[in-house]
């Protein structure tokens, strides 16, 4: 039996344009929408240099708009590109894509809301179909099972690591006095948590010997502390990669636009569509 050819509209090239990382012009796409944003990140910033901002605003400004209007160009496009287009729009890159346009537009009734315009550094995670970097989504899967796995582990330590901070901060509120920094057991717990994670900001330190002492073992305390969530996380990740190694690519199911399929797919693993 002769296998059904997809149907060469319009639709599906414009799709197969957007979506698709495998071809030439899937590819310049790509890449073209990757130094848009960049370009998009960079004015935004440049915008927020006061200097920058009173020499050369109506330049900032025309850019920003021309970028703009391409970025909503390119959203209605993924947009009537699919055959589910709210699979689209209320998934994590539509959402991104959205919110990522509309603030210069809405700048007209809310005044400054176009520095929202920086949400758009969101969207450099598709740098990872762009330099085909989906080859490592099996393995950022695996690593998201590890992390829902270690999950309850993590809640545990953490939970310790609270009640330790507690129990340092009040010890600390008891022996140093207020001229040293420790005016309430809040705040004491803050110091606390600041030294245990050896960030150290230096605005409270103890001054009694005693306290010195109990600053040393938080601060010990500290450096082990630190390797548990990694090790916790490591081990779940080492089973996770024995039991399974999925390879994708970077096809998009031209109904819901999921990416993330297996090599040897048919259909969609999301929506059941062919793909």
């Amino acid at each position: 039996m002769k296998k059904k050819e997809a149907p060469s509209n319009w639709k599906s090239k414009l799709h197969e344009i957007i979506y698709e990382a495998d071809t030439p012009l899937g590819k310049w796409f790509d890449i073209l929408l990757f130094l848009l944003i960049i370009i998009s990140v960079i004015l935004v910033m440049l915008e927020s240099v006061k200097e920058i901002d009173e020499k050369y605003h109506a330049i900032l400004l025309s850019l920003e708009w021309v970028i703009t209007i391409l970025f909503t160009i390119e959203y209605i496009a993924r947009v009537i590109s699919i055959k589910k287009p709210f699979k689209y729009i209320f998934s994590f890159y539509g959402i991104i894509d959205f919110v990522s346009t509309i603030p210069l537009y809405i700048s007209y009734i809310i005044a400054g809301s176009q520095v929202l315009l920086a949400i758009r550094a969101f969207r450099l995670l598709r740098i990872f179909r762009i330099l085909k970097l989906v080859k490592f989504l099996g393995e950022a899967s695996q690593l998201n099972r590890a992390l829902k796995a270690s999950r309850a582990k993590i809640a545990v330590f953490i939970y310790a690591v609270l009640i330790l901070c507690v129990i340092m901060g009040t010890f600390m509120y008891l022996i140093e006095d207020d001229e040293a920094g420790f005016t309430s057991i809040p705040r004491s717990i803050y110091w606390a948590v600041v030294t245990l994670t050896t960030v150290g900001y230096g605005d409270i330190a103890p001054q009694t010997t005693l306290g010195q002492l109990i600053a040393t073992i938080v601060m010990i305390l500290g450096y082990g502390i630190i390797a548990v969530p990694t090790g916790i996380v490591t081990v779940e990740f080492s089973k996770k990669g024995e039991k399974s190694k999925v390879h994708v690519n970077t096809q998009s199911c031209p109904s819901c636009a999921k990416e993330g399929h297996r090599d040897d797919a048919t259909h969609c693993f999301n929506c059941g569509s062919e793909i």
